[in-house]
């Protein structure tokens, strides 16, 4: 901007001179005409060639960024010496000849393999089997997961956009879109905003509740995650969940949770977030206001994926894991995802049957 006022002032100077000649010119104010316009011609040449090189230098800075920002993923990914699984296990279903219904499972992802299989894969098999009608296919919202996955082990998972564009251009014309996300988040608008522009391409289109929806579902949550956690509850021990949070209003799911498992007369189940609240400084006050002597950690999420191997139990400094020991606890990591629960994959066939029988 600053290179263009320049000019713009040697020209504007240059065009009042020429004027001054052309109205009374002298052999002098030819000789100032000619001097200004070597100066604007020298003046121009000197700030294209100073943008040019700036234009230069930060192509070159842009590239580097570039190559930077690739060498830092490619050394992530040769850092990453842990195994998550075959992923040749995992049915990816992002097979085409869907037919006329489709029932859409839709997740956030995750790149460990044993995982996606245990949790995603468990809960897309009590669809199809339990709607025999469907063809059940995948897409993930997550496109970082997705790449991941590719560049790491060959196989394509599709996102959102590429699931929906598969069954359009298979003809489907009921789709059904059951969402494997805990709650109303910002995950769930995104889902039926990107579904809204497809809305032309299908006779009809619904969509299943998330895990915590009604009353109902907290109700069955609790008493599915209390049954698998029971062996456990022996009066001494703490078990506590770590959600993911949000900044979206539906991140009260998690206090509500809380206060569920209070009034239930689970006074030694606690819940924290990774992103959000409750934080694991307020988990750990709550903890430490019992006498506890052990505590275990599993997540609070569909599958046990980065945040529970990492964030909850990573030996790192700032895992739960590592605050609780450091606190003097005996601390048991249960690295188990939600989907791996027979009694919450119930929960999402009967959302899915919900969806479907609004159909007709």
């Amino acid at each position: 901007m600053k290179r263009s006022k320049h000019i713009l002032a040697a020209v504007t100077a240059f065009l009042i001179l020429s004027a001054m000649t052309a109205c009374g010119g002298t052999n002098g104010s030819e000789s100032i005409s000619e001097t200004t316009s070597e100066t604007v011609s020298e003046t121009i040449q000197s700030e294209e060639t100073e943008q040019t090189a700036e234009q230069s230098e930060e192509t070159v800075q842009s590239e580097e960024t570039e190559e930077i920002s690739e060498q830092e993923e490619a050394t992530e990914e040769d850092e990453e010496n842990y195994d998550t699984g075959d992923a040749s296990l995992d049915n990816v279903r992002n097979q085409d000849d869907i037919g006329e219904n489709e029932l859409l499972v839709v997740s956030f992802g995750t790149s460990y393999n044993d995982s996606r299989r245990l949790t995603v894969g468990a809960i897309e098999n009590d669809l199809e089997a339990a709607f025999p009608d469907y063809s059940v296919r995948r897409g993930f919202t997550s496109n970082i997961i997705i790449d991941h996955v590719q560049r790491r082990d060959g196989v394509l998972i599709d996102d959102i956009d590429a699931a929906l564009t598969r069954a359009a251009d298979n003809g489907v014309k009921n789709l059904v879109i059951q969402p494997t996300h805990l709650m109303n988040g910002i995950e769930y608008d995104e889902i039926v905003e990107k579904a809204a522009n497809y809305s032309d391409a299908f006779e009809k289109v619904v969509f299943g509740e998330p895990l915590l929806t009604s009353d109902e579902d907290f109700d069955r949550v609790i008493k599915a995650i209390t049954d698998d956690t029971k062996e456990y509850d022996d009066g001494e021990t703490a078990i506590c969940f770590m959600g993911h949070g949000t900044e979206h209003s539906a991140n009260g799911v998690y206090s509500k949770m809380q206060e569920l498992f209070a009034a239930g007369g689970y006074n030694n189940y606690f819940i924290g977030t990774v992103e959000a609240s409750p934080t694991l400084d307020d988990v750990m006050a709550l903890v430490k206001a019992g006498n506890y002597k052990r505590v275990v950690l599993q997540p609070l999420m569909v599958v046990a994926g980065d945040h529970a191997n990492n964030d909850m139990a990573g030996d790192e400094e700032d895992s739960w894991k590592s605050a609780f020991e450091n606190e003097g606890y005996e601390v048991v990591c249960v690295l188990k995802g939600l989907g791996e629960n027979e009694e919450i994959r119930k929960i999402y066939t009967d959302h899915a049957q919900a969806a479907i029988d609004s159909l007709s």
